[in-house]
């Protein structure tokens, strides 16, 4: 077998894996770093926030890049900058310092994550996408659940500045393992090219002057898009991490502002950061749909399970996370199972039973003679596990394939957009409604906007590797392209 696919599935699987595992170690060190630092409440909060904000503004964007330059180049970088980042952060001397690393290693992840998908959809032929992606989704299912476990052994061991060190030596050796043995990825150019043959569309007229490469580069890459894009998506991730705080209603003006700018910015340029055909074709805007709205479902039940738990029942932190294991256990375990379903029953059908199951497992766990048996606790977690598990395997392959090759890149981007951005909006109506007792029910209410998203999905008829090609290109274009792609060239964040 050629070393393509193993390097592309071993990068994509520890990639996504180390930046799950930051994320989950990093809420045991927090209390403790706050301690050692004298640091207050809300510098704290932007160890995360200052995260999020810098990985939400950039992941598109950061998408186009490797489209554009290459999907290995920019997990490289991403990378060694990743590790660069949280080596800084363990030797940090102050909260300001801590701060202003993670949000480079915010920028860092958002440069490596796109490109966890991109370098799968380079090799994998659509037909055979589903099973990397659902060896990826176990990953980040084991490191969702190892990682409280890790982290607080580091942090009782060694203080909070271990937890920081732990990813560095992976994210290290699959940067260099993935330089020692490189892979051909076609020119990004060379592909436009080919498709426009293809089609039978002349290139665009590049314009005149000595100025000429610099220009097409940059209008390529169409930064006052990435711009405005980055500037709402930072925005309604600022707003909505600090809810009714002040500030968070600025905030959000500022997003919806950016984000009409953007849309009609997209409109007007001849070669928009997000390629017009992707989202108005149907199965790849459902797909982003079923996995904003599961991931704020899954991220705010845990948020909700966490104070009912201990708060309500007088749990503590070890039993609380005791009754959630089957969570994990059932989303490592169920996401190649879903994979099999997948391609034998069709993405919609399985898409559409996980959404149900995560539905019902929300929706059961807000009944108070469940939450107080351990068992029943653990049957809705295994519900909610396997439900989110079938959903995030089944809409990514669909996002990633059925998006053309040579934008790869950007399907995978609004991925992890979505993939990021659920969350937040999922723990930010979880702290509205939590005094009220209502979190629960309106979670469960939005894991079932899921399943109307994942109704559009392909049947079993066209799930068998049909892909369809965006920005306009024919259904016969991009199959050419995936087939060309393999044989020349992963909130809970990925």
């Amino acid at each position: 077998m050629s070393p393509r696919r193993p390097v592309a599935l071993a990068c994509s699987v520890i990639g996504a894996g180390v930046v799950a595992l930051d994320g989950t170690v990093l809420t045991i060190a927090q209390p403790v770093l706050q301690r050692d630092l004298g640091a207050d409440t809300g510098q704290v909060q932007w160890t995360s926030t200052g995260y999020l904000v810098a990985v939400a503004s950039l992941l598109v964007f950061a998408g186009r890049l490797g489209d554009r330059y290459g999907h290995r180049r920019l997990f490289v970088i991403g990378c060694l900058g990743f590790a660069g980042a949280s080596a800084g952060i363990a030797a940090a001397p102050g909260i300001g310092w801590v701060v202003a690393l993670r949000v480079l290693q915010g920028v860092a992840g958002a440069l490596l994550q796109p490109a966890t998908l991109g370098m799968l959809r380079a090799v994998y032929p659509p037909d055979r996408l589903g099973m990397p992606v659902a060896v990826r989704t176990s990953v980040i299912g084991l490191a969702a659940a190892a990682g409280p476990l890790i982290g607080g052994a580091l942090v009782d061991a060694y203080g909070w500045r271990a937890v920081f060190l732990l990813g560095v030596p992976p994210t290290l050796a699959i940067a260099l393992l993935c330089l020692a043995v490189p892979y051909e990825e076609a020119a990004p150019g060379r592909r436009s090219q080919e498709a426009r043959l293809k089609r039978g569309t002349p290139p665009p007229a590049a314009p005149v002057g000595p100025s000429r490469p610099v220009l097409a580069a940059l209008r390529a890459l169409d930064l006052p898009g990435a711009a405005l894009l980055g500037l709402a998506l930072a925005a309604l991730v600022q707003g909505l991490v600090h809810g009714p705080a002040a500030g968070a209603l600025p905030a959000l003006a500022v997003a919806a502002t950016a984000g009409i700018a953007f849309v009609r910015h997209e409109r007007r340029v001849p070669e928009p950061l997000v390629p017009p055909g992707m989202l108005r074709r149907g199965p790849v805007a459902a797909g982003l749909g079923a996995l904003l709205a599961v991931s704020a479902a899954l991220s705010g039940t845990l948020f909700t399970a966490t104070y009912l738990f201990q708060d309500t029942l007088g749990l503590g932190p070890l039993p609380t996370a005791l009754r959630m294991v089957p969570l994990a256990l059932l989303m490592i375990v169920g996401a190649p199972v879903s994979a099999v379903l997948a391609k034998r029953y069709g993405a919609r059908r399985t898409a559409t039973t996980g959404a149900g199951l995560l539905a019902a497992g929300v929706l059961l766990l807000a009944r108070p003679e469940v939450t107080g048996s351990a068992l029943a606790t653990g049957g809705c977690a295994a519900l909610i596990g396997a439900g989110f598990g079938a959903v995030m395997v089944t809409a990514t392959s669909v996002v990633v394939h059925r998006a053309a090759e040579a934008h790869a890149g950007v399907a995978g981007g609004l991925q992890q957009t979505a993939m990021n951005t659920g969350p937040v909006l999922g723990v930010a109506l979880a702290s509205v409604l939590l005094p009220s007792g209502t979190a629960l029910p309106a979670l469960a209410a939005a894991a079932a906007l899921a399943v109307p998203a994942a109704l559009a999905l392909p049947g079993a008829a066209r799930a068998a590797g049909e892909p369809a090609g965006d920005a306009g290109e024919p259904a016969g274009h991009a199959s050419g392209a995936a087939t060309t792609g393999s044989a020349a060239a992963p909130n809970v964040r990925s």
